[in-house]
């Protein structure tokens, strides 16, 4: 009777379990019924794996059992079947007695022409701690949108109550100048009160100009026009997007603008016109114009002196790096802030 002969591993099969065994990564090396033939010294380090004797272990018998995953089982019998490899599969490896860790596995056959038998390699990736630095993170950020929300939450009120202050002082004092500043400067800070709530409610990332100019211009047309059927502010948005920071310049512009016309181009407001504010993507700039067809611009230069309002515009124009132009429509007048 001829003895059985235990067969001599292949060129191929020497070659894998050398680059295995001295990987710096934790590395295994699997026959087609998922016994071990090689493990990495990192493997047997990183896991508490006993280097001596792993080396013909089922894969799933290591340990305590820890690594006994049915579903990390089947997709290994899936990927020497031919049917699956595993690219990125994350599971916790749950260890008795000790912290559970979060591993990324990854499974590819090896392909070489004299291998008699499949051979898988299995790579072991450890990211417990980016995990906990990621679930730290998205912590941190969560608490911070709260406590935005919260400030958020404060400032619309001190707003609304400044507002209120402002329209209760405008009714009771007697000078008419001092009234008209007083409501000029209530309209203001509801403008700005509308403006921080858009913002408020948008991501932080960017801001749709169609949507924020039209409830920003319903929300002064709310506070300073008494009839919408003589005087109305329309919008003509493209769907340009813009940074926060741009979003309020650009606000804060439109507002002075619309409150400026309906001050001196429809005065007393009880003419009938119509405010319109446009904003356009040119190239790589852009175009906001705000145009009314009220009563136009004073003939005499003195009536010119500007204002505070022109101020604010030109001062936020400055910091977008854009020009600002005024034109006489005859009647009405058109004020373009472009940066092109």
């Amino acid at each position: 009777m001829e003895k059985s002969v235990t067969p001599l591993p292949s060129h191929a099969d020497n070659m894998s379990i050398a680059l295995v065994s001295s990987s710096f990564s934790p590395l295994v090396l699997l026959d087609d019924d998922l016994t071990i033939i090689a493990a990495s010294s990192s493997f047997c380090d990183a896991f508490g794996v006993e280097r001596a004797g792993v080396a013909g272990r089922r894969f799933s018998d290591i340990g305590n059992g820890e690594w006994n995953v049915p579903q990390l089982n089947s997709l290994l019998k899936a990927t020497i079947a031919g049917n699956a490899s595993i690219d990125v599969y994350e599971m916790d490896l749950v260890r008795s007695g000790k912290d559970t860790l979060r591993l990324l596995i990854n499974a590819h056959t090896l392909d070489y022409f004299e291998a008699e038998h499949i051979r898988v390699v299995l790579a072991i990736t450890d990211v417990t701690s980016q995990r906990l630095a990621e679930k730290i993170k998205d912590d941190l950020i969560r608490e911070k949108q709260l406590l935005l929300h919260e400030i958020q939450h404060r400032v619309a009120n001190s707003l609304q109550i400044i507002a209120s202050v402002l329209l209760q002082s405008a009714r009771k004092v007697q000078s008419s100048e001092t009234r008209d500043h007083l409501r000029d400067a209530h309209n203001r800070v509801m403008s700005i009160a509308m403006l921080q709530k858009h913002l408020a409610t948008t991501s932080v990332e960017n801001v749709a100009l169609a949507s924020y100019f039209r409830d920003l211009c319903m929300s002064i047309g709310a506070s300073m026009i008494g009839d919408p059927q003589r005087l109305s502010i329309a919008t003509t948005v493209d769907n340009s997007i813009v940074d926060p920071d741009t979003s309020v310049s650009l606000g804060l512009i439109v507002t002075e603008l619309v409150i400026n016309a309906l001050k001196h181009a429809f005065p007393g407001r009880t003419q009938t016109g119509t405010i319109l504010v446009d904003y356009k993507t040119v190239g790589a700039g852009w175009a906001l114009t705000v145009t009314d067809d009220g009563v136009g611009m004073p003939k005499d230069e003195q009536d010119r002196k500007p204002g505070l309002g022109t101020g604010i515009v030109e001062a936020l124009a400055a910091q977008l790096q854009a020009h600002v132009v005024v034109t006489d429509q005859g009647p009405g007048t058109k004020v373009t802030i472009a940066r092109i």
